[in-house]
């Protein structure tokens, strides 16, 4: 029998219908072994490769703050800032995801996507990609190995780093397009047994995901593989800047939100459950997707309106694409906020506002998503502001981006991740969560914590603090000095390193209850009822046209033709390597 403290409330008012459910109560472990153990390696990857890239992340802020200067000199700074760039957004997310969305597909279609010769592949991929860039980039720290990658998560020209880099980058790329494969032969199988049934809301938002991913991939994979690695390794002499920048950012902006879709898959079918009640609308749930898909990529100029080499009218149209982008999540905040309300309601919640303490803010499962809800309402107001050509120009390059990114992945992702694997790890693992009161404290100290950073962190870029620098100081500046007083940025810097600390406060606690579950022992009754409640309205009540994939892939790639072929062809006129090398060879585009 759960100990009394460790009783899930997903069971509770507003799920009646899982009560009785024995199948819902059955660990995902026992169902579906091998898929279980294919997340297990996933998540633990993942949670191993953000333990350091947090641990990098409190050198960083103790450093550039100049609070605790003693860990690595100013030179070796930007190793850390390569290694927490890459660890978090390419490493964690990635292994996290492709986790999460086999759990997903399984629990959608029903049936194991376990395959003897391909999982294994892209799992392999992961992992020797993983190796091969963290070795690159930890070797800037030993003078004894000769290689290095002090190229920033921002991995274009004229910054260089040892082939081993982009070849683990490349591997990582194509292991989770083969990792997608396995979704899709899934979908394959369960449409040749389900001809007329709509795709299950988990799957749906899985394959959408993974639609958006592989065109998104497309610029980056050309970027490392035609360019970098070949560069890397000396066999062309040099590459032009603006075009692989161009081809980083056609990838850099959708990547954003191939984070963020796997925590809205988690806001939408797992958190409406945690409050005790069920999803508002399906159909809402699958117009958000499909707007990703379609919108997600045809962006990545807002990145470089300070760059010229790009006519102005294309930075208009990534503009006016990335203001669209604002529809989803508006949507998103409507159907995720109607349904913990409903589910509040069903455990007795009343009133305009009173609702809200119905809900269980003890459970940090909940708590954890809800958080980072919040936080992610917080990220959309600073992205108006990135995605505004204008506005953009006042804090292009400076602290307020880093502050903006926290929010993002750094909260909305993050923390949706570490509160979803409270209630996804007992699945998986078939233990009980322990330390449930370390867990529950752990998304409030986490929040705290990127509450006083990202707070900082954007009033300074207002001031013109610069991002990406290990000594941001301007001791001659009024207004703006880094080390100045109460008021100035001096209080934002303490900010800063408090934020920081409270953070990897927060991700030692997480760590430990992961820890404490996983070596604990298999047994009792588990208190997690892994069942998700269909939604209030059936997907029927939506058009069918929502399921039709190759539908709107074909728009997504017109749009990314028409935002994207015009300005590369342009930059590649005078020479496909660097520019003056020589006019483009024609039969590239008949």
């Amino acid at each position: 029998m759960a100990h009394p403290h460790e009783t899930d409330t997903d069971t509770e008012a507003g799920d009646a219908s899982t009560a009785t459910d024995t199948e819902g109560r059955l660990a995902f472990v026992e169902r579906y072994p091998a898929d279980a153990r294919m997340v297990r390696w996933c998540f633990l990857i993942a949670f191993g490769a953000l333990g350091i890239g947090g641990l990098f992340g409190l050198i960083q802020a103790l450093h550039r703050t100049g609070v605790f200067r003693g860990f690595v000199s100013s030179a070796d700074y930007y190793t850390i800032l390569t290694g927490h760039g890459v660890l978090l957004a390419l490493v964690f997310t990635t292994f996290f995801i492709v986790g999460l969305f086999t759990w997903a597909t399984v629990k959608g279609f029903e049936r194991s996507i376990y395959r003897d010769r391909l999982t294994p592949l892209w799992f392999g991929m992961l992992v020797v990609g993983t190796l091969l860039a963290a070795a690159a980039i930890l070797g800037g720290l030993f003078e004894s190995i000769p290689m290095s990658a002090d190229v920033l998560f921002t991995f274009y020209a004229p910054m260089q780093a040892h082939p081993a880099f982009y070849i683990g980058a490349a591997l990582l790329i194509v292991g989770s397009w083969i990792g997608g494969a396995n979704y899709f032969l899934a979908y394959r199988e369960w449409r040749s047994d389900n001809p007329d049934e709509r795709i299950p809301l988990q799957s749906f938002m899985v394959l959408t995901t993974m639609l958006m991913w592989y065109v998104a991939t497309i610029g980056v994979a050309v970027e490392v593989v035609v360019f970098l690695i070949p560069w890397s390794l000396g066999l062309i002499a040099e590459v032009d800047p603006l075009f692989t920048r161009t081809l980083f950012w056609y990838f850099g902006h959708p990547v954003v939100y191939f984070w963020l879709l796997p925590a809205y898959l988690l806001w939408y079918t797992v958190l409406p459950k945690l409050s005790g009640g069920r999803l508002f609308s399906d159909g809402l749930a699958r117009i958000v997707f499909v707007l990703f898909l379609v919108l997600s990529t045809p962006t990545g100029f807002h990145h470089q309106y300070l760059d010229p080499g790009i006519p102005e009218g294309f930075k208009f149209v990534a503009m006016t694409n990335t203001m669209f982008l604002l529809l989803p999540s508006l949507l998103t905040a409507f159907t995720v906020v109607a349904s913990m309300e409903h589910g509040a309601r069903q455990r007795g919640g009343t009133g305009y506002l009173g609702w809200l303490r119905a809900l269980p803010w003890a459970n940090p499962a909940f708590s954890g998503m809800a958080l980072a809800g919040i936080m992610f309402a917080a990220a959309g107001f600073s992205g108006m502001v990135n995605a505004g050509m204008n506005l953009n120009y006042l804090v292009h390059n400076t602290l307020w981006v880093p502050g903006h990114f926290h929010l993002t992945v750094g909260t909305a992702f993050a923390l949706t991740v570490m509160a979803g694997s409270f209630w996804l790890v007992p699945q998986i693992t078939g233990k009980r969560l322990r330390w449930r009161a370390v867990a529950s404290v752990q998304p409030y100290v986490w929040f705290l914590g990127m509450l006083l950073m990202s707070n900082a962190m954007h009033r300074a870029g207002l001031l013109s603090v610069p991002r990406r620098t290990a000594e941001p100081e301007y001791p001659n500046t009024p207004g703006v000095e880094f080390v100045g007083g109460v008021g100035g940025v001096g209080e934002m810097r303490l900010q800063i390193a408090v934020g920081g600390t409270l953070l990897f406060v927060a991700l030692l606690l997480f760590l430990g209850v992961m820890a404490r579950t996983w070596l604990g022992q298999k047994g009792g009754q588990l208190a997690v009822n892994g069942r998700i409640p269909p939604a209030m309205s059936d997907p029927e009540d939506s058009p069918r046209a929502l399921d039709n994939l190759r539908l709107w892939t074909a728009i997504a790639v017109l749009l990314v033709i028409l935002a994207y072929v015009l300005p590369l062809v342009g930059m590649a006129a005078d020479g496909l390597f660097s520019p003056g090398s020589g006019p483009i060879p024609m039969w590239l585009f008949p």
